[in-house]
């Protein structure tokens, strides 16, 4: 949805999640997908390929990064087969972006753009970095790695990402400059309707009740009433604040009213469009897994401004 804002055409896509993937034809309607493992996508042979594919503007990718966050026992987590996602194969969560490079050695596309977590350049994973940053550079591209906060780029949501941005050597382009000055767009301007109330029989509710100016989730309240931090992926979600990042597995309950927020609230904030066809789908899993459209629409017309525009 960035691309199409930014005004370029969304060719076609590939998915191992049958409801992603019908989420991503009925909204987008590509003319060419493809429903299975990058692993597979990769070993199409050339000629079965339609032709449009190859030597693109920009290839996009985000290869799943749970086992990146910085929230969990992520090292512990390298080098495993995981389900990223019910229903889907066990695959080793860090090669993925391997296999997205695999997929950019074989189509060449002019530009790539490569989207993770902040967690990526924390700690030891920054020695996985310095393998992808190699690998681009082997394949004949000059990279740079980008970290960005969306809530510079006119979404009313406190994300942060890091996206690898490279163009191939032979277009000699020089240095892509992002830089992004919005005004911080606070959770009263988007606030819609309501979501579920608090149980008034659960410890959440209770915990709501002790609530203080200074908190920003229930890990602040627990960690002063308790002396210790827990429940501190429900965030506290504040009129006069740009609200925290739309995670699919945390809730975001009204600093000011027992209400969890409403679905129209994720949608604004994710700077989905109002009439998205979500299918039945949790709102805030396909909004939490996303980058946010206007995020992706800042960054792509700065790359066919500063780059494609005179490639």
């Amino acid at each position: 949805m960035g691309y199409k804002l930014a005004g370029y055409d969304v060719l076609g896509n590939v998915e191992i999640d049958p409801q992603m993937m019908a989420l991503y034809k009925r909204n987008q309607n590509p003319r060419f997908s493809f429903q299975i493992p990058i692993q597979e996508f990769k070993e199409i042979p050339d000629d079965e390929l339609p032709a449009e594919l190859f030597d693109l503007d920009i290839l996009d990718g985000s290869p799943p990064c749970s086992v990146f966050s910085i929230a969990g026992k992520r090292e512990k987590k390298w080098g495993k087969e995981h389900h990223f996602r019910e229903g889907q194969a066990k695959q080793k969560l860090d090669d993925l972006f391997f296999d997205f490079l695999d997929v950019v050695e074989k189509l060449r596309p002019r530009v790539v753009v490569a989207e993770n977590v902040r967690g990526m350049i924390i700690g030891l994973a920054k020695g996985y970095v310095a393998l992808v940053k190699r690998r681009f550079e082997q394949l004949g591209y000059r990279v740079q790695l980008f970290l960005l906060n969306s809530a510079t780029m006119g979404v009313p949501q406190k994300r942060e990402r890091i996206f690898f941005i490279a163009h191939r050597k032979d277009l000699q382009l020089p240095k892509l400059v992002l830089q992004f000055h919005e005004r911080p767009v606070l959770y009263k301007e988007v606030r819609s309707g309501r979501g579920r109330p608090l149980d008034p029989n659960t410890l959440t509710y209770k915990r709501w009740l002790n609530r203080r100016p200074r908190d920003d989730s229930f890990g602040d309240i627990t960690k002063r009433i308790n002396g210790k931090v827990s429940n501190f992926n429900s965030i506290l979600v504040k009129d006069d604040r740009v609200p925290n990042t739309i995670a699919s597995n945390s809730c975001f309950i009204r600093y000011d009213e027992p209400y969890y927020i409403s679905d129209m609230d994720i949608i604004r904030i994710q700077t989905f469009p109002r009439d998205y066809d979500f299918m039945g789908a949790d709102v805030q899993y396909v909004c939490g897994m996303s980058v946010p459209p206007l995020m992706m629409k800042g960054i792509a017309s700065a790359i066919y401004d500063q780059w494609l525009s005179i490639a």
